[in-house]
Order: structure tokens, then sequence, then C-alpha cells
């Protein structure tokens, strides 16, 4: 699942159960081909600036982001504001991808420049849905610089 060379997906989430089902939902629409997994928003920051375990990976920017709001060590907001400072980075669409359907939440993610903001289903099924249907618009439909 990991290729360090070249990354379509960037997925940060910590909880293992629903990257389990994100994985499950991008090979479902045939996007899960470069998808890389990282655990917490350091982790996020790291691989995006090629910073330590990911320093000597390849240069280039994933199609997409897939944030999780909260995790450990620093939220998905901070890698958000992060992101959307760097002007490298901030061409890279996020899509946050939690379970806060707090509308505080959500105006403070579009104010820092977020692409799109779904909240995770309960349901399995449809968080599959709600899944596929980003992953197949954003990674493989939608056209960004590079």
């Amino acid at each position: 699942m990991v290729d360090f060379q070249a990354v379509d997906i960037l997925l940060a989430e910590d909880s293992d159960a629903d990257a389990e089902m994100t994985v499950r939902a991008l090979r479902r629409g045939h996007v899960d081909g470069l998808l890389t997994r990282v655990h917490d928003g350091v982790e996020a920051l790291d691989f995006i600036f090629r910073r330590g375990v990911f320093a000597a990976r390849a240069p280039g920017k994933p199609r997409l982001i897939l944030l999780d709001l909260k995790m450990p060590r620093m939220d998905g907001v901070d890698v958000l504001r992060r992101l959307k400072s760097d002007p490298d980075a901030r061409t890279i669409p996020v899509v946050m991808l939690t379970s806060s359907a707090e509308e505080q939440d959500i105006a403070r993610c579009y104010g820092l420049g977020v692409n799109s903001y779904l909240v995770k289903p309960v349901e399995s099924q449809e968080f599959t849905d709600v899944v596929y249907r980003a992953g197949l618009y954003w990674a493989a439909l939608n056209r960004v610089p590079r």
C-alpha cells in the first residue's frame, strides 16, 4: 500500500478501522494505486515537506490529501493551516474526512481553505459510498497543477 516514489493519495487517519474502510472504498473506485497512510498530523506534514523518516522520499505532491480532524500530536486543523499557508502545498486538494459535524469545525476548515468537508457516516456501506465518490472525483477526475 505504500509507495514512497509517487503518491496519489495521502491518508492522514489515526483510526485503523477507519483507515481500512477508507482503503477498501478507494479500491472499489480503483483510485487506491498509490496511497500512503500516516497516523497523525506531524507525520502528514513530515511526508508533505519531506522531513524525518520521509526525508529521502522522491519529490512530488500527492493529488489528494484525506485528512482526519481529530488526531494525536497535531490535529487536522493545524495541518490544514500549515498546508494552505505554504505556496507549494496550498494547491494540493484537501478533503477533511471526519466524524465531527460541528458547525464551528466546518466553518473553521473552510475558512482555512479546505476543498471539501465530509462527515464520516456511521454505517459501513454509507461510509464506503462517501469515500468511494470523493476518491473518484478528487483523485481521478479533478485536475490539479503539477
